[in-house]
C-alpha cells in the first residue's frame, strides 16, 4: 500500500511538471497540459507493453532486461505469471531487495518514475516540437533510452549495479539523464532553426502566474514524499528518514537561492527564485536521500542554493536553446552534483538501513580510499550514462526527424517568431 501510494504520488508529479510551465510561462502555453497527460498515458502503456521488462527484468549480461520475461503486457492473458495474482516480483524476493512487492505494484512504482522523466525532458519542447515527433520519441524513449540506465543502476543483476554504483532514487537515472536527452533534442531543434535562417534560438518570455507557480511546486513537493521516501520499496524507519532528508534539503534550498539571490540583486528574489531554491534542494537529495543524516541534507540544501545561481548564469549564456524551466541548471547540473555528494556524505549505517549496505561511509565520515573508489564509480557512471543516452537520443531524434520531415513547428504559426 505504501508503494502503490507512493506511485500515486509520482504520476502527479507529471502532470505538475506541466503545470509549472504555465506557471512560469503563462496561459498560452496551456497546450503544456496536454503534453504531460501524453506522457503520462505512453509512458503506462509502453512500459505495460515492455519497457518494464526491458528495465527491471533479470538482465542479458547486465545490459538490459529481457524483453519476453513475463511476456507484453506483463504476462498478457496469462494467469501463472509470478507476482500478478499471487508471488512477487524476482528482485524482491528476499534473494535481493526482500520488500515483497507484486509485479504490479512495482511497476506502477516505475512506470511513474519513467514518466516523469520524460516529462522533465519534455519542458525544452515548449511550441518548438512537434507532437507527432514528441510521441514517436516517447515510445521509443520508454522502451529502450529511458530503460538502459534504469536496467544497468536500478536492477540488481545491471553491470553497474555490480560494480558498485549506486543512485538512491534518481540524481542519474532521473535527472540527469532527462539532461543529456534534453541537450540532444535542443541541439537537434538548433540545427534545423539554423537551416530556416535563425541566427539565435527564439527564447521564452518568462510571465510568471503566481497562482499556478505556486500550486505546481506545492503538487512537485508533495509529490517528491513518493519519489524518494517511496525508493525505499517498504515503509521503514528509514524511510521516515528519507522523508527528513527530502523535506529539509528542500527548505534549506530555498533559504539558499533566496538568500545568494538577495546579496547579488540587492533585491527580493521574488517567486520564481524560491520555486527554483525548493526544487534545486530536491534535485540534490534524490540520489543520496536514503544515504546520509538530516544535518547533511542541510548542508546539501545550502549548497543547492549558489549551486543552481552559478548555473543559471553560465547556461544562460547560450543563445542557440532555450531551457526556460531550468533543465539544465537545476535538473541536469543538480542530479550530477547530488550523486557525486554520494562519495562525500553518505553514513554506512544510513545507507545500510537503505539496503546499500556495501557503501563506505563518505570523505566527510572517514570512508578514506573506499569512498574515494566510490567517488570514482560514481563519475564513471555519470559519464557512461550520460554519453550513451545523449548519442541514443540524438540518433532517435534524428531518425524521426527524417521520417516526420522535421521536428519542428512553424514558429510563424505558433507565435514564436513574427
Amino acid at each position: 500500500m505504501w508503494v502503490l501510494l507512493s506511485a500515486i504520488l509520482v504520476f502527479m508529479m507529471t502532470a505538475s511538471v506541466g503545470l509549472l510551465e504555465v506557471g512560469e510561462l503563462g496561459e498560452d502555453i496551456s497546450q503544456s497540459l496536454l503534453k504531460g497527460i501524453l506522457i503520462t498515458g505512453i509512458g503506462v502503456a509502453v512500459m505495460a507493453f515492455i519497457g518494464f521488462n526491458t528495465a527491471f527484468a533479470p538482465t542479458i549480461d547486465g545490459i538490459i532486461g529481457n524483453p519476453f520475461y513475463t511476456g507484453l503486457f506483463l504476462g498478457g492473458f496469462s494467469t501463472h505469471v509470478t507476482g500478478i495474482i499471487s508471488g512477487v516480483w524476482w528482485s524482491m524476493t528476499s534473494t535481493y531487495t526482500g520488500t515483497g512487492l507484486t509485479t504490479g505494484t512495482y511497476f506502477l512504482f516505475e512506470a511513474a518514475f519513467a514518466a516523469v522523466t520524460f516529462a522533465l525532458v519534455a519542458v525544452i519542447a515548449l511550441k518548438k516540437l512537434k507532437i507527432e515527433a514528441l510521441v514517436a520519441f516517447a515510445i521509443v524513449y520508454f522502451i529502450f533510452i529511458w530503460n538502459l540506465p534504469a536496467a544497468w543502476i536500478w536492477n540488481p543483476t545491471g553491470w553497474m549495479y555490480l560494480m558498485g554504483v549506486r543512485d538512491f532514487a534518481g540524481g542519474l537515472v532521473v535527472h540527469a539523464a532527462a539532461g543529456a536527452t534534453g541537450f540532444a533534442l535542443v541541439l537537434k531543434i538548433w540545427q534545423e532553426e539554423r537551416k530556416k535562417g535563425l541566427e539565435r534560438s527564439p527564447q521564452s518570455t518568462i510571465r510568471i502566474n503566481p497562482g499556478m507557480l505556486t500550486i505546481s511546486i506545492l503538487l512537485l513537493w508533495v509529490g517528491w514524499f513518493g519519489f524518494n521516501p517511496g525508493s525505499e520499496l517498504a515503509l521503514t524507519n528509514e524511510t521516515t528518514v528519507v522523508v527528513l532528508t527530502t523535506f529539509i534539503a528542500a527548505a534549506m534550498a530555498l533559504a539558499s537561492t533566496m538568500f545568494f539571490q538577495y546579496l547579488f540583486k540587492r533585491s527580493n528574489p521574488g517567486l520564481l527564485y524560491a520555486v527554483n531554491g525548493i526544487l534545486m534542494g530536491l534535485i540534490i537529495i534524490t540520489p543520496l536521500a536514503g544515504y546520509v543524516s538530516p544535518a547533511s541534507a542541510a548542508i546539501l540544501g545550502v549548497l543547492g542554493g549558489p549551486l543552481f545561481l552559478a548555473g543559471e548564469r553560465f547556461f544562460g549564456r547560450f543563445k542557440w536553446f532555450s531551457d526556460p524551466i531550468g533543465l539544465f541548471p537545476g535538473h541536469m547540473l543538480g542530479g550530477i552534483f547530488g550523486i557525486t555528494m554520494i562519495a562525500f556524505f553518505t553514513q554506512n549505517a544510513f545507507a545500510a538501513a537503505s539496503g546499500a549496505a556495501n557503501l563506505p561511509n563518505g570523505l566527510l565520515f572517514g570512508g578514506g580510499f573506499a569512498a574515494l573508489g566510490q567517488l570514482g564509480l560514481e563519475v564513471f557512471g555519470v559519464a557512461v550514462v550520460m554519453s550513451v543516452v545523449f548519442v541514443l537520443s540524438y540518433a532517435t531524434i534524428s531518425l524521426i526527424g527524417i521520417a516526420t520531415h522535421g521536428i519542428t513547428t512553424d514558429y510563424k504559426k505558433e507565435g514564436i517568431i513574427s
